[in-house]
């Protein structure tokens, strides 16, 4: 009698555990015979794997996985070829696609955020690829750095305004607004919670509506905190004074700076005096930083040797990300803890970064971003 209880407990068991609410992932990749397919969860920790299955010859497959109990991202994944979407509870989500070009030709349907973030994830793969031409054309020197920060300043002010206006504002209590606001450009977001104040204003959005609807989940919380931090690095204190050292200007022709570098080093511009120096304002986590010091490197190892200094001055709020960045920067690269409401950025009148400056052997400014044509051929004239 007792045993027959134990498998009656155990059948009651295993049949609630199948009655638990699920989604449903299904549909075809069509030329994939033998190839492993994955579902993944993209979760704040981490890509997660929750199943796998090889496909046969017809391509079709099937997964079921507990609901989430508010908006969650998963994804599809045949080797490096991913797909983004999203399930909010119970739906089908349904989704076909041809292996050769799994990532841009598939069709999915069953969720409305599903088609945005499939709109989102297309709009990011096409201005990468710009992007990307744009900085092969810089690295074989059929444009100057000046046309390549320009073109991809302009490229990338069109696709936020874009994202803001149609996916972000529009609709801010949706998966997709919260997709866009965490897309990357060369492995950095697009997106800047942490130095941008028009940015945060976007995770804002998206951190309230988010916070309304399912304020205990933990996307909410780590959204609204990055939203606290940003807030606070980006804040500006009432009474802040620009205090110019008239001394150094007078005895150097330059503003001076004295900032500590990434071993604690105090370095000072004016110690720089005999060298032609390029000073530049700059956030390395920005998507444009990866590109721009690239170009840096390529004059430095030109140039260094006839006289050329760097003097590069970081406003990142993260200060072990700035860190990590330049360890292997062979010029000055020092940090300035205010961050974007740096008053050292502020004298020297920089509305954006990256900002450079060329500064003559007697240590006098000679030219800033907006008057350089061509980076390598201003530094030539001062060697």
């Amino acid at each position: 009698m007792k045993k027959i209880c134990y498998v009656a407990l155990a059948a009651l068991a295993l049949s609630a555990c199948n009655s638990e609410p699920k989604f449903k992932v299904e549909g075809q990749i069509s030329g994939a015979d033998g190839k492993m397919l994955y579902l993944e969860a993209s979760a704040l920790e981490g890509v997660v794997p929750l199943d796998s299955v090889k496909l046969k010859k017809d391509g079709s497959f099937s997964f079921k996985q507990l609901r989430p109990e508010s908006p969650e991202f998963y994804r599809l994944r045949v080797g490096d070829k991913v797909i983004n979407f999203s399930v909010d509870s119970t739906e089908t989500v349904e989704i076909k696609a041809p292996y050769n070009n799994f990532v841009t030709d598939y069709t999915i349907t069953g969720s409305p955020n599903c088609t945005k973030i499939k709109e989102l994830s297309i709009k990011q793969l096409q201005l990468q690829e710009r992007v990307s031409a744009l900085d092969k054309s810089m690295q074989a020197q059929r444009i100057g750095m000046d046309v390549f920060e320009d073109s991809l300043t302009s490229l990338l002010k069109k696709y936020k305004d874009d994202v803001k206006m149609h996916y972000i504002f529009s609709a801010p209590n949706t998966a997709a607004a919260y997709f866009a606001l965490f897309q990357k450009l060369n492995g950095y977001l697009i997106f800047d919670p942490l130095n941008s104040k028009d940015d945060i204003k976007c995770f804002a959005a998206v951190a309230t509506s988010l916070n309304n609807l399912y304020p205990h989940t933990d996307r909410s919380k780590n959204l609204y905190n990055i939203v606290i931090r940003g807030m606070k690095n980006t804040h500006t204190p009432q009474q802040k004074v620009i205090q110019l050292p008239q001394k150094a200007v007078t005895e150097t022709g330059i503003i001076d700076i004295s900032l500590r570098d990434m071993k604690g080093n105090v370095r000072k511009l004016s110690d720089l005096k005999g060298k032609v120096v390029l000073l530049d304002f700059i956030i390395y986590q920005s998507a444009v930083s990866s590109s721009h010091n690239f170009k840096l490197r390529d004059l430095y190892k030109k140039y260094a040797s006839q006289g050329l200094e760097i003097y590069q001055v970081s406003l990142d709020a993260d200060e072990h990300f700035w860190k990590t960045s330049t360890d292997n920067l062979p010029w000055i690269c020092v940090r300035d803890a205010s961050g974007v409401d740096s008053s050292i950025a502020a004298t020297y009148n920089v509305k954006s970064v990256p900002s450079v400056f060329l500064i003559n052997r007697n240590s006098e400014l000679s030219a800033r971003t907006e008057t350089i044509k061509d980076l390598e051929a201003s530094v030539k004239a001062l060697l």
